[in-house]
C-alpha cells in the first residue's frame, strides 16, 4: 500500500523543504487563476441560454451585460489588491470579515467560500467535459465518469504538492491562452475584413419576451465570470516572497487577462451574430466559425477542456488552505490544520474531492443545473469581505485611508446590489438551496467549536491537586477465545502486572469450554478461568455483565482492567477473513459512560502473524 500511495503522490517531504514549495508568479499564475480565466465557457454559456430564449431581441443585450460584469470584475480586483496588502497571512474573505465585522459575519463568509470552492470543483469539470463532448457528440451520454476520472486526476496531482501540481497546471493554462488568444485576433481580423451579421439573421424564434427579469437574470448567470478572484487573496502565503508584492502582480494579470477574454468573446459572438446548436456551447460555435472544422476548432476545444479541468485546480488550493485556517480557530476538526506528507492540506483536499463528486453524481454532470447554486455563495464573500475592509479602514486611519475606504466602500456597495440581484432571479432556480446550506455550515462550525471548548474545560488542571496516593494494584479480566500463541502472551504480560487476573471464556456452544480447560492447566500459569454460557450466541453482552458484577461485588472504587489478545494479519484484506471481537468490545467499551468518574483501562496486546 505504500508502495502505491508514493507512486501516485510521491515520498513524503521534510518539513525544512516547504519554502521550497512556493510558487513564483509563473506557476502562481497557473494554480490561483484557471477558475478565473475558465469561467468565461460557462459563464458566456449562461449568458447566451439566458438571452437565446428571447431570440434577436434578448441577445442583442449581451455585449451590455458583458461590459457591466467586466466593470464589477475591475471593481473587485482593484478592492481585493487593498485586502491582499492588508491581510497577507491569507485566509481572504474570511479572516477580512472575522476580523472586523465579528466572528458570526467571517463564518457566513466561510461558509460561503467553502460551498463556492466546491461548486467550483464541480462546474469546471463538468463544463470541461461539456466542451469535450461539442467536438464529440457521442460523449455527452458519459459526462458523469469522464468529470469523476478527471476529478481523480486533479485530486492525485495536487496531493504531490505545490510546486508540483504548479507546474503540472502550467501547461494547460498558457495553452488555453495562447489558443484562445490566437482565436480572438482571428476574429478580430475577421471583424476588419467582414461585415457584422445581426441576431436577427441567425437566432432561433423567441419564446419570452426581453424583459428586465430576464435581462437580470442573464447578468446572474453571468456573474459566475467572477468567480476564483478570492482565490488569491486566500492563498497570499503559498507565493515566494516578496508575498505580497508578488499576489498583486498576479492579481492584477489575471483580472486582465480574464476581462480580455470576456469580453472579446462576448464582443465576437454579438458582431457575427453567433448562435449555438442543442449539443454544443457558444464558445465552441464561436472557436468553429472563426476556425470552420479545421485542426484549430479541436485545439481551441482541447484547449478549453483542459483548463476546465485545471480550473478545479482553484478550489485545490483555495479550500484546504482555507479548511486549515477555520480547524485553527476550532471551527473545523483539527486534523485539517495538519501538513500531510507532501506539505499540503491533504485533508481538506480529500474532503473536496469528495463533495465535488457528490456534487457531479447528484447533478448528473450537468453543468447549466450546477450553475443557480454557484453565484451566490461566491458575492456574499465579496461584500463581506469588502464591507469589512471598509470597517478596516475606518478603525486603522492610515494613510490615504479616505480614498483606500472609499474603493472598498464602491466595491462592497456593487457587490450587494448584484448579490441581491443573483440571489433574487436564481432563487427559484437553486440558489435556494445555498442560502439554506450557509446557515447550516455556520451552526456546523459552533457546534465544532463549543465541543472543543467544553473538551478544553474538561481536561484542564485548573483548581485540581495532586493525589499522593499510590493507585491500588489493577483487576485484570482475560477475555480468551481459547488457547493460542496470542492469549498466552497476553495471560503473561498480565501477570506481569498484577497478581489478581482473571480469564474469562464465552461458552456459545454447550461443551466447547472442555478442551479449553484441558490446555489452561497446561498453559494457563494458575490463573483462574471463568466459563459463562451464553445461550443466546452473543460474546459481547454476557462479557459486559460479567463485567459490571464483578465491579459490584469488589467495590474497591476501581474497575476491572481488560487486556484483548488479538493477532494482526499479515495482510490488511486478511481481516476481513476473521471476526473482529476485540475490536468490538472495545467499542462497546469506550462509549459506555460512567458517572462515578472511575475508569475502565483497556489494554491490546498484539500478535503480529507473519503470513
Amino acid at each position: 500500500m505504500n508502495h502505491l500511495r508514493e507512486l501516485l503522490v510521491g515520498s513524503p517531504l521534510p518539513t525544512h523543504q516547504l519554502s521550497d514549495e512556493r510558487l513564483n508568479g509563473v506557476r502562481a499564475l497557473a494554480a490561483f487563476s484557471p477558475d478565473a480565466l475558465s469561467s468565461i465557457a460557462y459563464a458566456n454559456q449562461e449568458i447566451y441560454l439566458g438571452l437565446v430564449v428571447a431570440g434577436a431581441a434578448g441577445l442583442v443585450y449581451s455585449w451590455r451585460i458583458g461590459l457591466a460584469i467586466a466593470l464589477l470584475l475591475a471593481i473587485v480586483a482593484f478592492s481585493y489588491r487593498q485586502t491582499i496588502h492588508e491581510y497577507p497571512s491569507g485566509g481572504g474573505s474570511y479572516v477580512v470579515a472575522r476580523e472586523n465585522l465579528g466572528a458570526l459575519a467571517g463564518l457566513v463568509a466561510a461558509a460561503a467560500l467553502l460551498i463556492d470552492y466546491t461548486l467550483t470543483a464541480a462546474v469546471s469539470l463538468t463544463a470541461g467535459v461539456a466542451a469535450l463532448a461539442s467536438a464529440f457528440p457521442t460523449l455527452w451520454d458519459y459526462r458523469v465518469p469522464l468529470a469523476l476520472g478527471f476529478l481523480v486526476l486533479i485530486t492525485l496531482a495536487n496531493l504531490r504538492g505545490l510546486r508540483e501540481s504548479g507546474t503540472l497546471m502550467a501547461v494547460p493554462v498558457y495553452f488555453f491562452l495562447a489558443s484562445y488568444l490566437t482565436m480572438l485576433i482571428v476574429g478580430a481580423i475577421k471583424m476588419l475584413v467582414g461585415d457584422p451579421r445581426p441576431f436577427a439573421e441567425t437566432a432561433p424564434p423567441a419564446v419570452e419576451s426581453a424583459t428586465t427579469f430576464l435581462i437580470l437574470h442573464a447578468f446572474a448567470s453571468g456573474c459566475t465570470a467572477l468567480t476564483g478572484i478570492e482565490a488569491i487573496s486566500n492563498g497570499v502565503p503559498a507565493f515566494k516572497p516578496p508575498q505580497t508584492q508578488n499576489a498583486q502582480r498576479v492579481l492584477a494579470v489575471m483580472a486582465v487577462l480574464m476581462a480580455i477574454l470576456f469580453l472579446g468573446s462576448i464582443g465576437l459572438t454579438q458582431y457575427f451574430g453567433i448562435t449555438a446548436r442543442a449539443d454544443e456551447t457558444i464558445l465552441s460555435a464561436l472557436a468553429r466559425y472563426v476556425f470552420d472544422d479545421s485542426p484549430f476548432y479541436f485545439l481551441v476545444q482541447t484547449a478549453t477542456l483542459a483548463i476546465l479541468v485545471v480550473a478545479a485546480n482553484t478550489s485545490y488550493a483555495g479550500f484546504p488552505r482555507l479548511a486549515s485556517i477555520l480547524a485553527q480557530d476550532s471551527y473545523l476538526p483539527r486534523q485539517f490544520s495538519l501538513l500531510g506528507d507532501r506539505l499540503v492540506f491533504s485533508n481538506g483536499m480529500m474532503l473536496l474531492a469528495g463533495l465535488a463528486g457528490a456534487l457531479i453524481v447528484g447533478f448528473g454532470g450537468d453543468t447549466h443545473a450546477l450553475i443557480p447554486l454557484f453565484a451566490v455563495g461566491v458575492f456574499i464573500a465579496f461584500t463581506l469581505s469588502q464591507a469589512g475592509m471598509v470597517v478596516h479602514w475606518l478603525r486603522l486611519r492610515g494613510r490615504g485611508w479616505p480614498l483606500k475606504a472609499l474603493v472598498n466602500g464602491i466595491g462592497a456597495a456593487a457587490t450587494t446590489v448584484t448579490l441581491v440581484v443573483v440571489s433574487v432571479s436564481k432563487f427559484l432556480d437553486g440558489a435556494w438551496m445555498v442560502l439554506i446550506l450557509i446557515p447550516v455550515g455556520v451552526w456546523f462550525f459552533l457546534t465544532i467549536r463549543s465541543h472543543y471548548r467544553q473538551v478544553a474545560i474538561e481536561l484542564s488542571l485548573r483548581g485540581a491537586v495532586p493525589d499522593p496516593t499510590p493507585m491500588p494494584m489493577p483487576r485484570i479480566v482475560l477475555p480468551v477465545s481459547g488457547m493460542h500463541r496470542g492469549v498466552y502472551h497476553a495471560l503473561r504480560y498480565a501477570c506481569s502486572i498484577s497478581n489478581n487476573v482473571t480469564a474469562v471464556y464465552i461458552e456459545i456452544s454447550p461443551g466447547a469450554a472442555d478442551r479449553l480447560r484441558e490446555q489452561w492447566a497446561i498453559w494457563g500459569q494458575d490463573v483462574p478461568l471463568v466459563v459463562i454460557p451464553s445461550p443466546y450466541r452473543s460474546v459481547v453482552g454476557p462479557l459486559l455483565e460479567y463485567l459490571d458484577q464483578t465491579d459490584r461485588q469488589y467495590a474497591d472504587g476501581q474497575l476491572a482492567s481488560l487486556i484483548l489478545p488479538e493477532f494482526v494479519p499479515a495482510h490488511w484484506w486478511q481481516n476481513l477473513l476473521h471476526n473482529q471481537t476485540a475490536w468490538l468490545l472495545k467499542l462497546a467499551l469506550l462509549y459506555r459512560r460512567r458517572r462515578s468518574g472511575t475508569f475502565r483501562a483497556i489494554i491490546d496486546v498484539p500478535l503480529y502473524l507473519r503470513k
